[in-house]
């Protein structure tokens, strides 16, 4: 089994993901400003994205280390590690272990997409920091209780924006995209970013476990 480099931190911290995915990149980086303004320090940026490797690069010179900016959704190793190259701090991609095997060979943390067990257990061998569980919505939170018990140590994410459904389930996480966006990656205009930041907080506050916020703030 490849060795495993360290979950990504700010995933733990804030359990928050957010995806950026637009067809031209050029807006990004003002929407991922309003993100992090509210809390949400984790972005994926997909490189299929036209531009999407300079946005990366752009992102991470401008918003500096408290943010963490991963290349989604990314499918052979030469992607992988054009990725790494712009800046890029964990590579996801969909299930493919030989993907995760070379970027956490490397030392670099990899997430990876998977649906079944043995997906997921799959990408776990191969090295992968964490798994997410894609398409989520299609198994609903009954489905995530039930794969802790034969993958007790693996992180799981899931991309949907019930976000506390699928906390309480037992996600270690959660990716949005639109649901959060609402148009903002694709068109950065003010009419669409005025409220970004308000719906990272309350996304932060949605992905939360029951009774954390309560207990962090006695």
């Amino acid at each position: 089994m490849t060795a495993r480099p360290a979950l990504t931190p700010e995933l733990s911290r804030t359990r928050v993901m957010a995806v950026l995915r637009s067809a031209d990149a050029s807006g990004l980086p003002a929407t991922a400003r309003p993100l992090a303004a509210g809390g949400v320090t984790g972005l994926e940026i997909t490189p299929t994205t036209s531009g999407a490797l300079d946005a990366v690069a752009e992102v991470r010179g401008e918003l500096g280390p408290e943010v963490a900016v991963g290349a989604d959704t990314v499918v052979t190793g030469a992607q992988a590690r054009d990725a790494l190259a712009a800046g890029a701090q964990f590579p996801v991609t969909p299930v493919d272990a030989d993907v995760v095997r070379t970027v956490a060979e490397t030392g670099v943390t990899c997430h990876s997409g998977a649906w079944t067990p043995t997906e997921a257990s799959t990408a776990w061998r191969a090295g992968a920091a964490a798994v997410k569980l894609f398409p989520a919505a299609t198994g609903g939170p009954a489905y995530l209780r039930q794969l802790p018990a034969p993958l007790p140590d693996l992180p799981i994410g899931v991309d949907i924006h019930q976000a506390r459904e699928y906390t309480g389930a037992g996600a270690h996480a959660v990716g949005v995209g639109s649901p959060l966006l609402r148009g903002a990656d694709r068109n950065p205009t003010s009419r669409h970013l005025d409220r970004l930041t308000e719906r990272a907080c309350a996304l932060l506050e949605a992905a939360s476990p029951v009774g954390h916020t309560e207990e962090a703030a006695r």
